[in-house]
């Protein structure tokens, strides 16, 4: 039995003190047992918790007391294990970072397409399908006939669109993304580029995996998300992927078939970018994360290096 609930959350609205919001969402947080990351900006709130049903319902029950989150949408999916570690509020600049300014969902987006009806806009030969994600998480699964950008980060996104893209030659575009926040910030962006038609896709691929029949879907592949999960399919399933620990990327059994899999330490993607004292960091942390496994005890020591490069791939998530 699922005993965690694991809720993914985010809604642009002005927040001029979201600095002061803080420190009673993380003591509310922390005195529900709830785990996770949420972002606060100006612009929005951002982020996955997970927690026992009564911690969750206490935070969002918490939230949607504030007169501007009071219709906060989330998503949930379930875990047998807590997917996170420990419990953070992080003040942002932005609740996911673009890089650009002026751009503001708050004022100007484009049109919220539902789960239900996605499939008849995306088959329509007109429309440019873009996936607004990273090149690591297309990698595992996208929908049928989006566009790679092969992006790093969501900043390289609107430089990838103005490089690729004009607007009077591209009437009709269509974005997608984990949980909506990066499509819908990349309309706000294409729609102050003159964009005329932008479309993104309400509540992300999450929402589509858990309302769409897998026999109706034009999903291809699995999920993938930030926790400890890694990915996910229809009917937010967990998959069958895992985490390189030596660059947080995802790998499945082909990959750790491969003589540059070392368990804990590097895969095909990251073999030959690892310094040898990366290495033997990782390959010490893998030692310790065996002793705990036989002692039957949880081990959290990822070092810094790789859980800066997940918390900046989350700060990019959505």
């Amino acid at each position: 039995m699922n005993e965690f609930v694991v809720a993914a959350l985010y809604k642009f609205v002005s927040l001029p003190d979201y600095r002061e919001m803080r420190e009673p969402l993380l003591q509310c947080c922390l005195d529900a047992e709830v785990k996770g990351t949420l972002l606060l900006a100006e612009e929005g709130i951002n982020g996955t918790i997970a927690g026992s049903r009564a911690g969750i319902d206490t935070v969002l029950d918490y939230l949607r007391t504030d007169p501007r989150l009071a219709d906060l949408q989330h998503k949930e999916s379930y875990d047998e294990k807590q997917p996170f570690y420990r419990m953070k509020v992080k003040l942002k600049r932005e609740i996911v970072t673009m890089g650009v300014e002026g751009i503001d969902p708050n004022k100007v987006v484009g049109t919220y397409v539902k789960p239900r009806d996605w499939n008849a806009l995306i088959s329509d030969p007109e429309v440019l399908l873009l996936d607004t994600r990273n090149d690591y998480e297309v990698e595992i699964g996208s929908f049928k006939g989006a566009v790679d950008p092969k992006t790093d980060t969501f900043r390289e996104f609107p430089d990838y669109v103005s490089e690729h893209y004009d607007p009077q030659r591209h009437k009709k575009v269509a974005m997608f993304c984990t949980g909506g926040i990066r499509c819908e910030k990349a309309s706000a962006y294409m729609k102050q580029a003159g964009f005329e038609e932008v479309y993104h896709l309400e509540g992300g691929i999450l929402k589509y995996l858990e309302e769409v029949d897998e026999a109706e879907s034009l999903w291809q592949g699995e999920c993938f998300v930030f926790d400890n999960r890694v990915a996910v399919t229809h009917g937010l399933e967990k998959g069958h992927y895992e985490l390189c620990h030596g660059c947080r990327r995802p790998i499945d059994d082909s990959d750790k078939a491969s003589p540059h899999y070392e368990e804990g330490v590097s895969c095909p993607a990251c073999h030959d970018t690892l310094s040898d004292d990366q290495r033997q960091r990782f390959r010490e942390r893998q030692k310790q994360v065996e002793l705990a496994r036989q002692r039957q005890v949880a081990h959290v020591g990822a070092p810094p290096p790789a859980r800066q490069r997940l918390n900046k791939r989350a700060a990019d998530k959505g």
